[in-house]
């Protein structure tokens, strides 16, 4: 195998079969591959009860500062029904210049592309400025408990410090290029129970029913308009995902019913100020119609933004030299690991097509892989600011 040509090392990265939280054989390839670039590597696995353990790597190049840090996860979603695949989802197929697998683009071809990137600068530099250093974890696809965040506290005891990280997760819509994403909204979920009292239907009298009130509270919820969004992000937006009581016959008024919503949140907003508000509209609407209500919350992710500066500034360029593209910085989609790692340093995000990411035939075409190498390379030598010439493909 080529340890220089990122499609050779994705084809060989697809082929652990690393659902979450296994490990699949893709770290123990990527140390392999890693030590023979010379990087000194670490494997850590951590756990807590209830939860099942989970392997991590960091690899790093170099003894002093800055750091550029490249992010990632080994681990890919379950393929689903094997059989309507076009390959085997394991197999690591191309075919009509396309890479098919799971976790061809979510995001084994982006650590790939990362790898091959700085084995070919390191080569043709010798040495950097700096050092370059990978973090990738097994727990992303999962509860993300026992992954990037502890990894970042071993990072922290072992004076082990981050002054940029690029996280390859696939962020782009259309064409390779069109969107680097810069911040990320922040998500909180809040659980609301209504009490009542359950009794007969024939005989409402005797009981108190909790749906209605809680209808009304959902009603009021649904049309909140939190704000207008700003320059860099869009509107808030709280949507309800589940209305649910432990009623399972017709007959019986029941004593709860419950809500589940979640709020993805712009930088207008903190964690405690979203919980706030909130809070005082559930409790002022159950005031009102006299309910009962129980409210809690748990918080997965700040919302955050990574202002423009070196990182941010090397990405846009090389983007741009690479692909012929102006990116759009987002902060659109969901959350991703960049929400541990923008507590330490800043981040940025960018990697390949996410059109068919956790889908049957999750593929990335072979020219965008080679491509993506020469955006990586072109980010490290313009963040070191290195002099080399460099290939774009």
């Amino acid at each position: 195998m080529n340890i220089y040509d990122p499609v050779h090392i994705a084809q060989a990265l697809i082929r652990c079969p690393s659902i979450t939280p296994f490990e699949g054989g893709a770290l123990t390839f990527l140390e392999e591959v890693l030590k023979q670039h010379k990087f000194d590597v670490n494997r850590i696995t951590f756990g807590e009860q209830g939860t099942q353990k989970v392997e991590n790597l960091y690899a790093r190049f170099g003894n002093h500062g800055p750091n550029l840090c490249f992010a990632g996860h080994t681990d890919v979603v379950p393929p689903g029904n094997e059989q309507n695949w076009s390959y085997p989802p394991f197999a690591a197929e191309i075919n009509n210049g396309y890479l098919y697998g799971r976790g061809a683009a979510d995001m084994k071809g982006g650590i790939a592309c990362f790898i091959a990137a700085a084995a070919r600068t390191l080569n043709a530099k010798g040495k950097l400025p700096g050092s370059i250093s990978l973090l990738i974890t097994g727990d992303e696809e999962g509860p993300a408990i026992n992954g990037t965040a502890k990894m970042l506290d071993w990072l922290h005891s072992h004076e082990e410090s981050l002054d940029g990280c690029i996280v390859g997760e696939p962020t782009c819509a259309n064409h390779l290029g069109d969107t680097v994403k810069i911040g990320r909204r922040g998500s909180l979920t809040a659980y609301l129970t209504v009490l009542g009292a359950q009794g007969h239907v024939a005989y409402p009298q005797y009981a108190d029913n909790p749906i209605p009130k809680l209808m009304r509270i959902a009603d009021r919820i649904a049309n909140i308009e939190l704000d207008t969004g700003n320059d860099s992000f869009e509107p808030s937006n709280l949507e309800i995902t589940v209305i649910s009581t432990s009623n399972k016959v017709s007959n019986v008024i029941p004593s709860e019913a419950e809500m589940t919503f979640n709020v993805r949140y712009n930088n207008n907003w903190s964690r405690n100020s979203i919980e706030n508000c909130l809070a005082d509209l559930c409790h002022k609407e159950s005031e009102e119609i006299g309910a009962n209500i129980n409210l809690t919350f748990s918080s997965t992710a700040e919302a955050f933004l990574t202002k423009p500066g070196s990182l941010v500034n090397a990405t846009k360029d090389a983007v741009k030299q690479v692909t012929g593209c102006v990116p759009e910085l987002s902060t659109s989609g969901g959350t991703s690991d960049a929400r541990f790692i923008q507590a330490c340093c800043p981040v940025v995000e960018f990697g390949h097509i996410n059109k068919t990411i956790h889908q049957i035939d999750e593929r990335v075409a072979i020219n965008d892989i080679y491509r993506l190498t020469s955006v990586y390379e072109h980010i490290i030598n313009l963040y070191f600011g290195n002099k080399l010439r460099l290939n774009v493909y």
